[in-house]
């Protein structure tokens, strides 16, 4: 008797086996979070300082002579391996008071050299995403929120 039980076990998991193959794959698909504020990093090349600053989607912030206006930010779920992503785009301030578009795209915070904004003085990355900042809301932020 067991071993008629496990023979029909082992031809079961045979045809499950046989069955999967048949099945198309399915990724793993995280949940991607979209953020309101992104944290970048930047470097001053000439004093060597590293400022770290949130700015909130679709407002632009003056990091020298650098404006920097992140149009998305995503993270993942926390179950997940984070994976922080931004589309960013970088204003320079010419001396002649022009601005200047020298970045447009996206940048990953696992990967800052690859997507790097290009800069004889200055140098912006981005960090992370987050939901809520030290720093006050735009009004119009505000208002939307109402």
């Amino acid at each position: 008797m067991k071993l008629f039980t496990r023979n029909m076990a082992l031809r079961a998991a045979g045809s499950l086996l046989a069955l999967s193959a048949l099945l198309p794959p399915v990724a793993a698909h995280a949940a991607r979070i979209e953020n309101p504020v992104a944290v970048f990093s930047g470097l001053d090349k000439i004093t060597g300082r590293i400022t770290t600053f949130d700015v909130y989607v679709n407002e632009t912030v003056q990091f020298g002579a650098l404006q920097v206006t992140p149009k998305a930010c995503y993270s993942r779920d926390q179950a997940e391996a984070q994976k922080i992503d931004g589309f960013v785009e970088v204003d320079e301030i010419t001396l002649d008071r022009k601005i200047r578009r020298i970045f447009t795209g996206w940048m990953f915070a696992a990967s800052p050299g690859l997507n790097a904004v290009e800069h004889p003085i200055y140098d912006v990355w981005l960090k992370d995403c987050k939901a809520n900042s030290d720093v006050p809301a735009p009004d119009n932020a505000k208002a939307t929120a109402r």
